[in-house]
């Protein structure tokens, strides 16, 4: 392995380990004996419902690859994913809130078994039937668990801030270290033990069962309105109309499509980026690095929540500004740097250019996932919060169909410019949401102070 991969994977760990290594109480909340054993138990499950889901990432491709499918079916597959997500993520956020988050957390962990299972037949139908089903434990997996946390966390009356503190932690276990664990694990048992393609799949199956009996054992259940009075179309009326009643929501589902539709096309981008005349590069020792990069991030934010200025709708404007330049560095790249014309080999210039800036990016996902969940506690309404989140879902998998879709037609420049577009665009849409925010708080003020007067406006207090 070339030495340029190793020096960007250590000083990225050296980055992490010191910003751990050097908190201080200041970077710390104080919390409570309860709270923490609270929060405990929800990273350990979580940490075992996203090992299921990253056992599974790196070997989808592969292993259609290997049942004899070409790209065109292949990419079906991929699409067929992302439309059931988007066809039926509303439908399972709005069952999640009326019949219970606990019970939509167990529907996710059978639903992925289930999915799992698929993978060990050729058959295309039935491999379809598999994406179909990942679809919907996607969307489970990014609605149910969050709304269930929300609500358990205010039902037990822990303070607000301390949400932060989960947030942070589930995105450093969960989406950095659990998913560099599991490619290593995935690696020894495709490649060291020769159990074929299909074993990541199984063990995913495992760690899901395992979260599953965590979840039926010590999980109380909890609801959005469990009302009987109200059907599907009711609840979906009713989660339209928040989104179109409150601009803070709306402004919230258009910046987290925008991001997230950037960052699934920033996935299946990355590769060819990286090695366009089929150069030889590390795919999963470059993924590693991608989640360490994720990982500095998280740490990055935990210690950002933990002090309340800058707000978090402040500093989001920097990091969606800063993954923008990041992704318009292959842009850059194709204009200023000539392009070698010479098969394989090592990463090109250019690609250690844009490995730096991919990093940067990642990093930047590790701060949006614990802030953009911090905003969605703090706006999304708890009655309809699962319904709203897949309603966020919609647009992103619309967004990320056509790019599948159209990977092949438009240049690769064209899409990172459009990435880098929309995440210029979802900086801006920040800034909005900070104003209208800073706007909604004055006017609170303000009731507040003429509640501590009288009529004849002298204070109460005084």
């Amino acid at each position: 392995m070339e030495p340029f991969y190793l020096v960007v994977f250590g000083s990225l760990a050296s980055l992490v380990a010191v910003l751990e290594l050097s908190k201080t109480s200041k970077d710390r909340f104080s919390t409570s004996t309860a709270f923490n054993s609270f929060k405990n138990n929800y990273l350990v499950v979580y940490s075992l419902m996203m090992a299921g889901d990253w056992l599974q990432g790196p070997y989808v491709y592969y292993l259609y690859s290997h049942y004899g499918f070409g790209k065109g079916e292949i990419g079906h597959l991929f699409i067929a994913g992302f439309g059931s997500s988007m066809l039926f993520g509303t439908v399972v956020g709005s069952l999640a809130d009326k019949r219970g988050r606990k019970r939509a957390c167990v529907t996710y962990c059978i639903t992925y078994i289930l999915s799992c299972i698929t993978k060990h037949s050729p058959q295309y139908r039935v491999l379809m039937l598999g994406r179909v089903l990942g679809g919907i434990a996607t969307s489970l997996l990014f609605s149910a668990f969050e709304s269930w946390l929300v609500a358990e966390h205010n039902k037990r009356g822990f303070d607000q801030q301390w949400l932060s503190i989960t947030f942070a932690k589930a995105i450093f276990l969960g989406n950095g270290l659990m998913a560099i664990l599991s490619g290593l694990f995935g690696n020894v048992l495709v490649d060291s033990l020769k159990l074929g393609p299909v074993a990541p799949f199984d063990a995913a199956s495992c760690f899901l069962s395992i979260g599953m009996i965590i979840i039926l054992s010590t999980w109380t259940e909890n609801y959005g309105d469990p009302s009987e009075n109200k059907d599907l179309l009711t609840q979906f009326k009713g989660a339209a109309a928040a989104i179109a009643a409150d601009e803070k929501i709306t402004l919230l589902g258009a910046i987290q499509s925008l991001f997230e539709g950037s960052m699934y096309t920033f996935v299946f981008l990355w590769t060819p980026a990286l090695s366009p005349n089929d150069e030889d590069i590390p795919h999963g020792f470059i993924f590693a690095t991608f989640m360490l990069s994720s990982m500095l991030g998280s740490s990055i934010a935990s210690r950002l929540l933990a002090h309340p200025p800058p707000r978090v709708e402040s500093y989001m404007q920097t990091v969606f500004m800063l993954s923008s330049i990041a992704l318009l560095l292959p842009v850059v790249t194709n204009l200023l740097v000539a392009p070698s014309n010479v098969k394989g080999g090592s990463i090109s210039f250019s690609g250690c250019i844009q490995l730096i800036g991919f990093c940067i990016f990642e990093a930047c996902v590790g701060i949006f996932w614990p802030s953009i969940m911090k905003m969605r506690s703090q706006y999304i309404p708890e009655e309809a919060r699962s319904t709203i989140m897949n309603f966020f879902r919609i647009p992103l998998n619309i967004f990320v169909c056509i790019a599948l879709y159209n990977v092949k037609a438009l240049p690769m420049t064209v899409m990172f410019g459009m990435c880098s577009a929309f995440l210029f665009v979802a900086s801006l849409l920040q800034r909005r949401l900070m104003v209208i925010a800073e706007i909604h708080k004055s006017r609170s003020q303000d009731w507040l102070n003429m509640e501590e007067m009288d009529p004849e406006g002298v204070p109460l207090n005084g």
